[in-house]
């Protein structure tokens, strides 16, 4: 065997110049080539014991797809993905790697980890590149499962369900599928036609799809079971009512929250206006409010949009942002500017209802609250005026209170999240739930995972 690639960093991820992307919504990214891929999976050990897996929330088996792309194997690795993960594509982009699988890479112990998320990347574009999927499709067992919500949680589950011959259908409130992966991440990070494909992919097993079907108004959870015959329902219908500060101002035209300003944008093609009837206002000056990984999509968003000054506003410090370093980096190279230590107080408007301006009060550092954060404190006496067109909140989402409201014994806790085990079953008999509607707002590959178990435990309870 030959000896691992010693070289201390990661292969650099190619990418467009910073001046040049932040004014299209082309991927950022362009991915490695096959020389890079090789090159960083020779970097990997092998470890017999496997630390990188531990850190996977759908268990990819991830030193036998790096040792297949080793020998160039490219086509043999993605099927080594798609063995435990539904969406390789999209976890190649979004996943956070750095705070999973590759947190627990021993290369990372002295200098940097494994690109398993790069390498996981080109897997999968290298399959959509130069294969097409084949599916044999396993006989129907008579049983039927519905699924609430097209995200990532939902898709993973219908995914799993369906290789174990289930008739699944999916019911998705928007026109389009996808959940998050299509109204909430830009597609200069995730393009659209890669979910598109993913989809199409599910249809092709068997999945079935019904848009424009909101659970809770078109049809209710009980009504699935008593008048549609399903066996089980599995709910992944994500986080999407968003939180807002309460402060005075928030009601002007030119404030969004962040899940409205995304959605036009990306589901709604806004950033093809006037090709797409969808005109996203943002004007010269635009504040996001907030420091994560939503708050970084739609500053970046904003500047691609046209505005000459994007500033992300943030109570805490630098070290506080809950962001990817890498998008935090992004966003920086692409021009926006972080006002850290500031929170806002009010939104001041014009006679017309248009916002004009923000008010913020500076803020220190203090103890730590239950988060394990420093809680930030108003310094006195330090408020300061700015000038701004536009005000974006991104300070997070809660699941809509839909579902529970309409469902008769589906526990809920003071959050409005639903209870469920860590299988999904939630207090209601055949009932199962994961994703962001259990845990709040989280991440894509942590939804997928909950769909992986829900799914496996839906086929235990039904088969048993």
């Amino acid at each position: 065997m030959a000896k691992p690639n010693m070289r201390p960093d990661k292969n650099p991820m190619p990418e467009q110049a910073p001046d040049v992307r932040n004014k299209n919504f082309l991927e950022v990214t362009t991915g490695y080539t096959e020389e890079m891929a090789i090159d960083e999976a020779q970097r990997c050990l092998n470890c017999k014991n496997k630390p990188c897996m531990s850190g996977c929330p759908v268990a990819v088996k991830i030193p036998e797809f790096i040792s297949l792309m080793k020998d160039g194997d490219f086509e043999g690795a993605y099927q080594k993905i798609k063995e435990t993960n539904a969406l390789p594509a999209v976890c190649g982009r979004v996943c956070p790697q750095e705070k999973q699988c590759e947190s627990k890479c021993v290369r990372g112990i002295k200098n940097e980890p494994v690109g398993i998320g790069r390498l996981e990347r080109f897997a999968a574009d290298y399959h959509m590149a130069h294969f097409e999927d084949e599916f044999s499709l396993p006989a129907p067992n008579g049983k039927r499962v519905a699924i609430v919500g097209s995200g990532p949680s939902g898709l993973t589950a219908a995914g799993d369900l369906a290789k174990l011959g289930y008739d699944v259908t999916v019911y998705e409130a928007f026109h389009t599928a996808g959940g998050v992966l299509m109204y909430g991440i830009p597609e200069f990070r995730l393009p659209k036609d890669i979910v598109q494909k993913e989809i199409d992919n599910l249809k092709k097993m068997g999945v079935k799809i019904e848009t424009n079907v909101i659970i809770g108004r078109t049809l209710t959870v009980d009504e699935l079971f008593d008048e549609m015959g399903y066996d089980a329902v599995y709910i992944g219908s994500g986080a999407g009512l968003p939180r807002f500060m309460g402060i005075e101002g928030e009601s002007l035209n030119g404030v969004y929250s962040a899940n409205e300003f995304l959605t036009r944008i990306n589901l709604m093609k806004g950033y093809k206006f006037p090709d797409y009837d969808t005109p996203v206002f943002v004007g010269k000056n635009v504040a996001v409010l907030g420091g994560g990984n939503v708050a970084m999509d739609a500053a970046r968003s904003a500047k691609r949009l046209g505005a000459e000054n994007v500033y992300i506003v943030y109570r805490r410090g630098r070290e506080e942002l809950p962001a990817r370093a890498e998008e935090v980096e992004h966003a920086e190279q692409e021009g926006v500017v972080f006002k850290m230590l500031q929170n806002p107080t009010k939104i001041l408007g014009n006679d017309d209802g248009w916002v004009t301006g923000m008010e913020v009060i500076h803020m220190e550092l203090g103890e730590p609250d239950e988060s394990g954060r420093r809680r930030p404190v108003p310094v006195p006496d330090s408020e300061e005026m700015l000038d701004m067109d536009t005000v974006v909140v991104a300070i997070g989402q809660t699941p809509n209170p839909l579902i529970r409201q309409t469902t008769k014994g589906l526990e809920t806790n003071r959050k409005g999240c639903i209870v469920a085990d860590e299988d999904g079953l939630t207090s209601r008999e055949k009932v199962y739930a994961g994703g962001d509607v259990v845990t709040g707002a989280a991440t894509v590959i942590l939804a997928m995972g909950a769909g992986k178990k829900a799914a496996a435990a839906i086929d235990k309870e039904l088969n048993s």
